[in-house]
């Protein structure tokens, strides 16, 4: 599936790239692998409820997770974070 990051998680990613590079290269992998296959098992992609209903999420490794949004065919990620700040209200 095609994706788009928001600018927000751009900036995020820039921020990884320099502070933790390993997280950084993490990220990329897993966007790929999404590109290719969104339901791909390492992803664990699974939809939200509640407050984020209506949006999915992927995990990028232990409580790292990313938030997207499906728009026209197209994913937009808009939070990277762990597992507490991506999922708070």
């Amino acid at each position: 599936m095609d994706f788009s990051l928001s600018t927000g998680v751009a900036s995020e990613l820039k921020k990884l790239k320099h502070k933790q590079p390993l997280l950084f290269r993490k990220v990329q992998k897993q966007l790929k692998i999404f590109k290719e296959n969104v339901n791909h098992p390492s992803l664990r992609t699974h939809k939200l409820k509640g407050n984020l209903s209506n949006t999915w999420s992927i995990s990028v490794e232990g409580t790292v997770r990313m938030i997207y949004t499906i728009k026209n065919n197209e994913a937009l990620f808009f939070k990277l974070g762990n597992h507490d700040e991506v999922y708070r209200k």
